[in-house]
């Protein structure tokens, strides 16, 4: 049995050390309420130490109609855990692969000047959830009081970097030349950064999960809740719903398995392959059911339950799912891409196979299921990995306000 012990608890300072402005338009509302949930966990943690943030999160003007009209429905502000969000409203243009300098711009216009209507200024440093478009909207703000800025990158500016317009990349590079400290949430990101800035001010700060949250302790009752047998292998997918999360392959890997004892179960919150997952699941001669923006306490639940995580993705930096399956003692089945080999031990604490592989995909299945007794030590392994590597929100935060304070001493 692992022991949580381990894991620390947050520590309040007694004083406020710092302020900071956190600027992240992939956050969490009420109306998107299970969307990119590692930026509000990240921010909770920062804002239980020295730090006390004010954040926004820079929302597009809604159109009437269509499916983007519900972004009519986030409110001005409202709480999440700790601190309040602010929704200031930009023109978001699209196609994006067109016209995302605009939205860069339109960012840059309103957003700060939101901010220096809303908060006492200046703040001590600003921080960002994206190199852009969040960072490059905060610059007039950085430049006008003289704030060191630190950015954070999860994957997209970075490896889509070629994709975007002439004017996008600039944008981009400008902001990485401004930045004080530029945050990649792998190795395989601080790579690519490097190759767009100067490398000392790259640093790799991992996420992460807090184990405590996962009741690993009630998994046979939890299982016994749900409805699933002992003798079944239950298989977990968590993302979007897009195709290169590799639905297509997991699909055409269920076909295949010559078994009966499996139960997949999938969980999305957004992603154009909601209906056509739906009319697959249904066709399967094992048993099977999709979720939809799931409750992140009832998520946790599955998690627990499954006996693996199977991440078939064709692109990845550290999926947000794999922490949590590691919390939850749950070993992970993932492709060999990104930063999850930095994550997954292979045939420590999970396995991986090459990206778009079906029939890998289908053996990996098969042997994983045939072997219980490994599934349960390569869970244990995997939740020892985690604690070992201090991926935990508790070590992020202190990570990520350690940064801070250098930039702004």
């Amino acid at each position: 049995m692992t022991d949580l012990s381990s894991v620390p608890s947050f520590e309040s300072a007694n004083d406020v050390q710092y302020r900071a402005m956190v600027s992240s338009a992939h956050h969490q509302n009420h109306v998107f309420q299970v969307r990119t949930p590692f930026n509000h966990r990240s921010l909770d943690a920062i804002n239980r130490t020295a730090a006390e943030i004010d954040v926004v999160s820079p929302t597009p003007f809604a159109p009437p109609i269509g499916p983007n009209s519900e972004y009519g429905n986030i409110p001005q502000t409202e709480r999440w855990g700790t601190y309040r969000v602010h929704y200031p409203r930009f023109l978001y243009a699209i196609p994006k692969n067109r016209f995302y300098h605009y939205s860069g711009r339109s960012m840059q216009k309103r957003v700060p000047r939101y901010v220096e209507r809303t908060f006492e200024t200046p703040h001590d440093v600003v921080h960002t959830c994206d190199i852009y478009l969040d960072g490059y909207g905060m610059l007039p703000y950085c430049r006008r009081h003289d704030i060191p800025l630190v950015v954070t990158s999860h994957a997209s500016e970075l490896k889509n970097y070629e994709t975007f317009t002439d004017d996008a990349k600039a944008h981009i590079r400008e902001t990485l030349s401004y930045a004080s400290k530029v945050l990649t949430v792998s190795d395989e990101l601080n790579d690519i950064a490097r190759r767009l800035t100067a490398p000392e001010k790259i640093e790799t700060v991992p996420i992460g999960e807090d184990p405590r949250k996962f009741p690993t302790d009630r998994r046979e009752q939890i299982r016994y809740e749900l409805g699933i047998d002992e003798d079944t292998t239950l298989l977990l997918f968590v993302g979007a719903y897009y195709e290169q999360k590799g639905l297509r392959e997991l699909i055409e890997a269920m076909r295949r398995l010559d078994r009966d004892d499996v139960y997949l179960v999938t969980v999305g919150h957004e992603g154009d392959m909601r209906w056509w997952l739906l009319d697959q699941l249904g066709e399967l001669t094992h048993p099977a059911h999709s979720f939809w923006r799931l409750d992140p306490v009832a998520l946790r639940r599955w998690q627990v339950a499954a006996d693996m995580l199977v991440h078939p993705s064709w692109t990845e930096a550290r999926p947000t799912v794999i922490y949590e399956a590691m919390a939850a003692k749950t070993p992970s089945l993932a492709t060999n891409v990104g930063g999850i080999p930095e994550m997954v031990e292979d045939g420590v604490t999970g396995e991986l196979i090459p990206s778009r592989d079906v029939e890998a995909l289908r053996r990996a299945i098969d042997r994983m299921a045939d072997d219980p007794e490994q599934l349960q030590e390569m869970g244990e392994a995997a939740l020892q990995r985690l604690l070992d590597e201090q991926w935990t929100w508790q070590h992020h935060a202190k990570q990520v306000t350690d940064i801070h304070k250098e930039a702004f001493r």
